[in-house]
């Protein structure tokens, strides 16, 4: 790969070497571009089909180790599948997770210290670029990952644009909200119009499944149309090919089901 994305080595990660997964870049128009938002630099990487325009729209939100190799190749699956996907450095003003040692600290000095509405804001620049650059922003979807997870459950609230969202393990509930994230999704699900797919592990440690079980609940409330699915045998990050967590055939399933849910309400 020629062109270089911010962060690409997450910190303190073990790598399985076996499992990693390499999504080549052929028939794919790659990149990293900056965006100017609020007077800061947004490095976000792209990737889509080389020659195509009016794609359907794909955001690729990264977990707290920002964005490395592993989301860079998230965007190129998508862009195989016809997306013109988005991968935007959401840290770029706290820091740089690939510098941090281990996960506390990065954390404390680094995820605790970005603001929602900083990261709605980032996304949202992302969706203007793409609908300026071969993007169909009617076609608008979005996917993440943990730290990223919690976010896509935000923006789909943020942004009635969006067609579908998939939250991998995202964190639902927070008693009491941490200064800067005034809401959860277990608060914004009764009002959520996008529908939204979650996938989770019961064996999840973070997410308990009794907090997964209340935000199921919160969204037969409402109406959106949002389902989750719970995996028995998979913990944490099951879709993270590069770290230990990773559960080979929840992660193909869940890929799957993504795919099928986007497709299924119109982005794709």
């Amino acid at each position: 790969m020629n062109d270089n994305a911010s962060g690409f080595a997450a910190a303190a990660q073990p790598i399985a070497a076996q499992s990693v997964i390499r999504t080549d870049t052929e028939g794919l128009a790659t990149g990293t571009i900056k965006l100017t938002v609020g007077g800061q630099e947004v490095p976000v990487y792209h990737a889509r089909p080389a020659g195509q325009d009016k794609l359907p729209v794909m955001i690729v939100v990264s977990e707290i180790f920002g964005l490395h190799e592993h989301i860079a190749d998230v965007a190129r699956r998508f862009a195989k599948q016809g997306y013109l996907a988005l991968a935007p450095d959401l840290f770029v003003r706290q820091g740089d997770p690939s510098t941090i040692p281990d996960i506390p600290t990065l954390m404390a000095h680094i995820v605790r210290k970005v603001p929602d509405a900083q990261v709605m804001g980032d996304i949202d620049a992302c969706v203007a670029w793409a609908e300026k650059n071969g993007g169909d922003a009617g076609r608008l979807g979005i996917n993440g990952f943990c730290w990223g997870g919690r976010m896509t459950w935000l923006y789909a609230a943020h942004n009635p644009r969006v067609k579908a969202a998939v939250a991998w393990y995202g964190k639902l509930v927070a008693d009491p909200n941490p200064p800067g994230q005034p809401f959860h999704p277990i608060d914004i699900a009764p009002t959520l119009t996008v529908p939204v797919l979650g996938l989770y592990g019961a064996r999840d440690t973070g997410i308990p499944v009794d907090t997964v079980e209340r935000m199921t609940a919160a969204l037969g409330t409402g109406t959106s149309d949002s389902a989750i699915v719970v995996y028995p045998d998979a913990g944490h990050a099951f879709y993270a090919d590069y770290r230990p967590t990773y559960n080979a055939k929840d992660a193909r399933d869940g890929f799957a089901r993504a795919l099928a849910w986007f497709r299924e309400h119109g982005v794709g």
